[in-house]
């Protein structure tokens, strides 16, 4: 037989409970903010993805402050990760790898002049480095330089060869924007044989650039370079482009003035590269060093080396 319980109300429920119907219409309302506040927040992240659909968490919240102000709204580090979670926005790092550099040849290499440099203003020290795109049944090889206090890319090129027109092409690109013509400037590299062509060591030395070259292959001594490749490629989602050649450079161009314009550097107080190329001095770092295990007969990485991989 089947037995019929008398219905409660909100107020019975609470005294049943021993709470009171503010307490329970207080919980909804927090319930109901809590979803509003959600909802705006990813508002303001999807948009942000629109053109950087590869940024991380941590930039996001930093980006976000200005927009949420606006709404009288602050958010944790902790609620941004969980949330970004629960909607299936977090971002996974991927690591590949490809050869584009050959220094085994006969041509000149040179020393490195910047291991132990204190880097204190832009056009100080240029990094250089050769990365690879996917384009449509081949291979593209990106040439980029980038100045190593500010993390701006001053000069890039793709070409569908490992030749040294690329670098030549960025370099000359890179040259021709430089606003501090008049002060010592290093050039940064590996030793691969593109770096130590005629044509590029001849554009080096008639500007009147410093050569400087890794040592014994290690990538930490070029390790900004190869940073400011994998936010291009992780970021901005250059690992399966698949597109022709202008398509693709196209999109590269696109996203370097995203990167250049728009992107906070956490090794640089969360300025964006064209803003930290108009400072001088230290440039805060907000990030905090990983800890690494350092086991026997393994080589000890500086602690300079390792602030460069801040960016």
């Amino acid at each position: 037989m089947k037995q019929d319980f008398p219905k409660l109300g909100i107020k019975s429920l609470c005294r049943l409970f021993g709470r009171t119907r503010h307490a329970y219409y207080d919980h909804q309302w927090r319930v109901q903010d809590q979803g509003l506040k959600d909802e705006i927040v990813l508002q303001h992240v999807l948009n942000i993805r629109k053109k950087q659909n590869k940024i991380g968490t941590l930039k996001l919240h930093f980006m976000l402050q200005k927009p949420l102000e606006q709404h009288g709204m602050k958010i944790g580090r902790d609620y941004l990760f969980e949330l970004m979670r629960e909607h299936g926005l977090h971002i996974r790092s991927r690591k590949r790898k490809a050869v584009t550099t050959n220094s085994r040849h006969w041509m000149h290499k040179y020393n490195n002049l910047i291991k132990g440099l204190i880097i204190n203003r832009p056009e100080q020290v240029w990094v250089s480095d050769i990365t690879y795109i996917q384009l449509r049944k081949q291979w593209g090889y990106l040439s980029l330089i980038t100045d190593a206090y500010s993390k701006k890319i001053m000069g890039w090129a793709l070409r569908k060869d490992l030749s040294a027109q690329g670098c030549i092409d960025a370099l000359d690109m890179a040259i021709a924007d430089r606003k501090y013509p008049q002060t010592k400037l290093i050039h940064h590299s590996d030793r691969g044989s593109q770096y130590c062509s005629k044509g590029y060591v001849d554009l080096l030395t008639d500007g009147n650039i410093a050569i400087s070259m890794t040592e014994n292959g290690d990538p930490y001594e070029n390790a900004i370079a190869e940073r400011v490749n994998g936010i291009l490629k992780a970021e901005f989602d250059l690992y399966g482009a698949q597109t022709g050649l202008r398509e693709t450079t196209r999109k590269i161009r696109d996203n370097i003035q995203t990167y250049n314009q728009i992107r906070p550097h956490a090794s640089c107080d969360y300025l964006t590269p064209e803003q930290a190329h108009l400072k001088h001095g230290e440039l805060k770092k907000r990030w905090k060093p990983k800890k690494y295990k350092l086991e026997k007969n393994t080589t000890c990485i500086a602690q300079s080396e390792i602030a460069n991989l801040g960016v």
